[in-house]
């Protein structure tokens, strides 16, 4: 076990890193953040920041030499740094993971290989692969395989000559092409895995997004207990096939009352955020625990959540060319509700700035206030 006060090493500086920091102060440890953002959450409240880049070998040098530890807060950390670090220190998740969730060609592929349901899809990596394709396929939504999220790197294609129109609007970088499924709701499990395959999975969140960002996740979900196991169990059957050790986010379509596997996320999620206020331990401190070999934390939900995202358009609503601070006082006068802001440098559209959980003892009231508090802070559906 690596004990307080150690320093541990995390790679990227954004609001799960900053979350992370956090934990791991309440815990008694010391955290180094390497980013190269100067004004990133996690650096700015981390005990040092290595303001470079995730390949820069002096930083990664300094990170073996002064952390016991080190994880990631997002996927797209080159492979090659994990693997170096791995050379030296404990690093959690590996490298081999986090590879399969960074492509999604690869995290199709795994998935469906190993009997996984997912929906119809086809790889791209060239416009006869579009011209090939299944008609059946059609409508469907043309992805980048890499460095795409909230939305970004994605289209809506009725037909080929859309995908091919879109394949190029994208530089013809690798693609999924995936049928546009009806969906009943989305639903994600979040989990965490430690190196002896031991699991604790947090209670099922019910998400709803808009524009591609997640907007709302109310935990529990309102399903079935059968549904809601038979995700954990999925999402448990995932972890074990990819020896995963860290906290793991998967995602799930639900179309006709199955479950369908949409994309997996090497690290703490969005839709685990309610965990932070709501849950004996949140998906930060499990992160915590796995990389310093702690035993994992109790993940029982204490109370009933529901999370709101914050996007950079609430500091734009008065004036498209000058942000204003939204009025927060109309949130903080909430009982039950608790605001967390991010620190960002800046705001901007469609950027994830802060989230507010609104906690309760009975479920309707609980999404009527959280609701009414989305409306009342200025986000209009």
């Amino acid at each position: 076990m690596i004990l307080p006060p150690a320093t541990l090493g995390m790679l990227g500086g954004g609001q799960l890193g900053r979350f992370f920091v956090l934990a791991a102060h309440e815990m008694g440890y010391r955290v180094i953040v390497l980013d190269p953002d100067r004004n990133s959450p996690a650096g700015r409240a981390a005990d040092e920041h290595l303001c470079a880049a995730y390949d820069d070998a002096e930083a990664l040098e300094l990170l073996a030499q002064r952390c016991a530890a080190v994880t990631t807060e997002f996927e797209n950390v080159p492979a090659d740094t994990l693997d170096h670090l791995a050379k030296f220190i404990p690093t959690r998740p590996n490298a081999a993971c986090v590879a399969v969730a960074q492509n999604r060609i690869a995290e199709k592929t795994f998935l469906s290989d190993r009997g996984f349901a997912v929906g119809p899809f086809a790889a791209v990596t060239s416009a006869p692969d579009i011209e090939s394709a299944d008609p059946s396929l059609f409508p469907a939504v043309l992805k980048v395989a890499r460095f795409g999220y909230d939305g970004k790197g994605q289209a809506r294609v009725n037909n080929v000559a859309e995908a091919k129109a879109a394949f190029e609007s994208f530089k013809r970088e690798a693609c999924v092409l995936e049928k546009m499924l009806t969906l009943d709701l989305e639903v994600s499990c979040v989990l965490a895995r430690d190196a002896g395959g031991r699991i604790a999975a947090f209670p099922i969140a019910e998400n709803s997004h808009r524009n591609g960002i997640l907007d709302v996740s109310i935990a529990p979900a309102r399903i079935s207990g059968a549904l809601a196991a038979e995700a954990t169990e999925i999402a448990s059957g995932i972890a074990a096939e990819l020896g995963y050790v860290g906290v793991l986010g998967v995602e799930f379509f639900v179309c006709g009352g199955q479950l369908m596997v949409n994309e997996m996320a090497p690290r703490p999620h969005n839709s685990g955020h309610y965990t932070i206020d709501a849950c004996v331990t949140s998906q930060f401190e499990q992160q915590v625990r796995i990389l310093c070999g702690l035993p994992l934390g109790d993940a029982r939900q204490h109370s009933r959540a529901v999370m709101v995202n914050l996007l950079g358009d609430l500091w734009f609503r008065q004036d498209a060319h000058h942000s204003q601070e939204p009025a927060w006082s109309t949130l903080l006068r909430i009982p039950g509700l608790k605001l967390h802001l991010y620190r960002k440098h800046h705001a901007r559209g469609g950027r994830k700035m802060g989230h507010f959980t609104v906690l309760g003892e009975a479920g309707e009231p609980v999404i009527d206030t959280a609701m009414n508090a989305r409306l009342a802070i200025g986000i209009d559906d």
